[in-house]
């Protein structure tokens, strides 16, 4: 490959996984293929994964870290040196760098695998480098800012040692003090702060939250999500049923919906998996709610779901960012019940395009779910469409790209 081009526009785009993983790989390829269509020349770099889609670049890709499986110990150990600063991300980097210099650099997710240790490297390159918060690691060691099933800002102001004191990474002090050492090592050498020109921020309420625990607010800048209206039809006849769709774990209020289910005889289909469905399932049984398990759902199998479903519901009890089931649900013409928590209230325009409630409360939810079902399947399909005409013009893949060019032209990319 020749380290020049005519191509004056090259994005590196920089995610740890290269396959639809979960929203924030979602979110990376879709960006990759915005830009591609407009005729940009854009070179990933990644981990490498059993799961990765095929590229011509996977040579400058790093060694692969999956903390799920086993390794010995002097793996274990390499591998913690690397969560905190892998210096093979950084060698790799700069050979594809050498290989084919970018105009620009997006960042995605890179904890534990790539590491912010990347982020030097791109500075000393001259290269602007932006990065996409899909969560608050930025700001929270431990991700979710979430103890014990409750929101916690315990180590706001600079107090990081919380996470070792309450155990906060799967409850183990092993664990926790690895974060806690990333977190001091990549704070204490400016990582993101001091390389990373823009954070982008898909809710206005991150952009907020990371303000609050002292991020510069000219570093941050609000670009919502976006979904694709044109490759989804509001086309389906609706259900009986209310749906939850997403991860099967704490944080996300399963249990809380169920209990409210369980008030009103309304039926609901969860379609997911994860740590807690034996819980949920015996919860669902002792508490006699109308629930039905349908396991892990995707492509035309999930759009059925949601599009059939008098409303997909988000009974989120942490703070979420942006989530893309609303994008999606709205897309299918479908409205929404969302807990009034995180970035979640952002996306729910109240009677219009759907209803919210009070986070972990489920007697208001109950009441939400009352509420919707009492109007007409008309009323609520207007809500749907309702969701989908602001989907169309606010959240459009064309007016995502627009809005990320500009900033990248900010930073001195060539127009």
């Amino acid at each position: 490959m020749n380290a020049q081009s005519s191509n004056p526009h090259r994005l590196l785009a920089i995610n740890n996984y290269f396959y639809r993983r979960a929203g924030a790989e979602t979110v990376f390829f879709e960006e990759m293929r915005l830009f591609e269509e407009v005729g940009w020349d854009v070179v990933p770099f990644a981990m490498r994964h059993p799961d990765n889609l095929p590229t011509r670049w996977d040579d400058y890709f790093v060694e692969e870290i999956e903390f799920g499986r086993s390794y010995g110990p002097i793996e274990k150990l390499r591998h913690a040196a690397s969560v905190i600063y892998s210096r093979e991300a950084q060698a790799k980097l700069g050979k594809l760098i050498a290989t084919r210099r970018p105009t620009i650099a997006h960042a995605h997710n890179v904890y534990h695998h790539l590491s912010p240790a990347i982020f030097p490297t791109l500075r000393r390159a001259g290269i602007p480098t932006l990065m996409t918060v899909h969560d608050l690691k930025l700001a929270c060691p431990a991700y979710k800012m979430l103890r014990d099933g409750h929101v916690c800002e315990s180590c706001k102001g600079g107090h990081i040692h919380n996470v070792l004191l309450n155990r906060c990474v799967k409850g183990s002090a092993a664990l926790s003090g690895l974060v806690l050492l990333e977190t001091m090592v990549h704070r204490g050498l400016g990582l993101y702060r001091g390389n990373v020109d823009r954070f982008i921020v898909p809710s206005r309420f991150y952009r907020d939250k990371l303000m609050e625990w002292g991020f510069d607010e000219r570093q941050l800048v609000y670009i919502p999500n976006f979904v694709t209206v044109s490759d989804t039809e509001a086309s389906f006849s609706e259900g009986d049923y209310f749906l939850f769709a997403g991860r099967l774990a704490p944080e996300k209020g399963v249990a809380t919906l169920i209990r409210a289910v369980a008030r009103t005889g309304h039926r609901l289909i969860v379609a997911g998996t994860g740590p807690d469905e034996d819980m949920l399932r015996q919860l669902a049984a002792e508490v006699g709610a109308n629930v039905t398990f349908v396991g892990h759902l995707s492509g035309e199998a999930l759009q059925r779901a949601i599009g059939e479903a008098r409303a997909l519901v988000l009974p989120s009890e942490w703070y979420e960012n942006a989530p893309m089931s609303v994008l999606e649900a709205y897309a299918l013409g479908r409205p929404v019940i969302g807990a009034n928590i995180g970035g979640i209230p952002e996306l729910i325009r109240e009677g219009e395009t759907g209803l919210t409630f009070r986070s972990g409360d489920a007697a208001e939810l109950a009441g939400a779910l009352d509420n919707m079902a009492s109007l007409s399947a008309g009323a609520r399909a207007a809500m749907g469409a309702e969701g989908r005409r602001w989907m169309a013009a606010d959240f459009s893949p064309e007016a995502h790209r627009d809005r990320l060019i500009d900033l990248y032209l900010g930073l001195g990319v060539p127009a």
